[in-house]
């Protein structure tokens, strides 16, 4: 879409807030910029999504999360990175800022650092023959740093409370100022196992603003991208959340047919992960001669294999008895956050930027979007499930249908250069939101992008209470929230 902001005052700020509580309005992201605060919208019954502005001249703000607890941790990174206050927040803690920058409000204009702020205060809990468990930010094996404050009774978790912000990358102060193909970079390492996502609603984004269209070929060669790299991730994740259960044969299976995605797309476009192949304007290369029968050879191997791991992770009790009725997610804090993709529809949220959006190519494709009630481990496996089924047959449908011409189109520097643009696309994890304007002279004025993992983290909280400790690292990988993605 493009974006027409709509300026607000502080009353009309409020009315947002009451909207949100009610649940007339889901709240999509918050950002800001020195003296103005944004925040986009959209209607829960379906489109149009909104974004509006409030000045703040006075570095402050009414705080959406009074209203809507959810805008509480956007509000602490808007005021770590900006420096705007929600004035009546519910939680004013630092979020990203570590005290450890040498700057403060990076975004705002980089002026130097005060004092280091006070050691981080975990919230409170209270109650008989309560400890804690510290976890991190270091990890074993390759993982991103982040640290999980565990108060238990015996085994069983009472509150879980995470602190991230260990992977920031100065993304958002990056890219202002930057050149359209140096930000679509930038945008496509916010989160590398969603790069393809990131750089697609950049591209979009980009496009908004500037009032054109990629070219017909260059849209559906995005969406083939797009689904590869899902197939990729959700086939990962279906290995490693079994493996966490102690059944690694099924991981083991799982990583080879990854493999083969990953081997069909370097075969494809040169690249395993497909990194800053999808700018703005369309994409950078076109299939190799032969890339079209990799992906089809390796779309029917996982055809013939996938169905029997399947039956594999379902006929096996182990399993079972680990990821069913654990870490369960209510329906109500699911709609409360917004939250997408497999955590939102393992808990009955049927919502899916693909066909919300109805952006090229899927909506030219037919798919369906699978949708689970039990919101358990168990639910965000099969959810996972359904999309691998539902990736091959799109990209089925996209090989097929693949138009010829050409795929990428010289972007008008000069005209409209200085327009906005606001998307939704769907990642593997959930919808990703892009925001940017342009300054006139084929820059970005300011941007921002919002991981689906955002309103994904806090439910994993929610979602362990109760259970043992040792279930969270199934838990914790049925969500496989990101890390870097929210720490920009």
């Amino acid at each position: 879409m493009t974006a027409e902001p709509r300026i607000l005052d502080a009353a009309g700020w409020r009315r947002l807030g009451w909207a949100l509580q009610q649940g007339d309005l889901e709240l999509v992201s918050l950002w800001g910029e020195p003296e103005l605060v944004h925040v986009a919208v959209r209607r829960s019954a379906g489109p149009p999504m909104t974004v509006h502005s409030l000045p703040c001249p006075d570095g402050a703000y009414p705080a959406l999360s009074l209203d809507h607890p959810p805008a509480a941790r956007l509000e602490r990174a808007l005021a770590d990175l900006v420096g705007l206050k929600a004035i009546g927040a519910r939680d004013a803690r630092p979020w990203l800022d570590h005290g450890r920058w040498g700057d403060a409000h990076p975004v705002s204009g980089h002026r130097p650092a005060g004092e280091p702020p006070a050691a981080y205060r975990f919230l409170p809990v209270e109650g008989e023959g309560l400890h804690q468990v510290p976890v991190g930010p270091v990890h074993a094996g390759v993982i991103e740093p982040g640290h999980f404050r565990f108060t238990a009774n015996g085994e069983t978790v009472v509150r879980l409370e995470a602190r991230l912000g260990y992977t920031h990358k100065g993304t958002t102060a990056l890219m202002a100022g930057a050149p359209l193909d140096h930000a679509a970079r930038l945008a496509g390492r916010v989160s590398g196992d969603s790069t393809v996502a990131y750089a697609f609603a950049f591209a979009l984004a980009a496009e908004a603003a500037l009032g054109v269209a990629a070219p017909a070929r260059a849209q559906w060669l995005r969406g083939l991208m797009a689904e590869l790299e899902r197939l990729a991730n959700h086939l990962g994740d279906i290995g490693a959340i079994c493996n966490d259960a102690a059944f690694a044969i099924m991981h083991a299976h799982c990583g080879v047919l990854r493999e083969r995605v990953l081997r069909a797309a370097a075969a494809a476009f040169g690249r395993r992960l497909m990194m800053d192949l999808i700018i703005p304007g369309g994409v950078a290369a076109d299939i190799h001669p032969g890339g079209t029968v990799a992906i089809a050879d390796a779309v029917s191997r996982i055809g013939e294999v996938f169905p029997h791991l399947v039956d594999v992770y379902d006929e096996t009790n182990s399993l079972q008895d680990r990821t069913v009725g654990t870490g369960i997610v209510s329906s109500d804090l699911v709609r409360a956050f917004g939250a997408g993709g497999f955590v939102g529809r393992a808990s009955g949220r049927d919502f899916d930027a693909r066909r919300w959006g109805r952006y090229a190519p899927y909506d030219a494709l037919t798919f369906e979007v699978p949708v689970f009630a039990e919101g358990d481990v168990n639910a965000r496996v099969w959810v996972r499930i359904r999309e691998v089924q539902q990736s091959l047959a799109m990209i089925d449908q996209m090989l097929t249908k693949l138009p010829a011409g050409p795929i990428r189109l010289d972007l008008p520097h000069a005209a409209g250069g200085d327009g906005e643009g606001a998307v939704l696309v769907e990642g593997f994890r959930g919808d990703i939101f892009a925001w940017l304007r342009l300054d006139g002279e084929g820059r970005v004025g300011a941007c921002h992008l919002r991981d689906p993992s955002w309103f994904q983290w806090p439910l994993l909280e929610a979602a362990i209470e109760g259970d043992i400790i040792a279930d969270f690292p199934l838990c914790n990988k049925s969500f496989n929230c990101s890390y870097s993605g929210p720490d920009l």
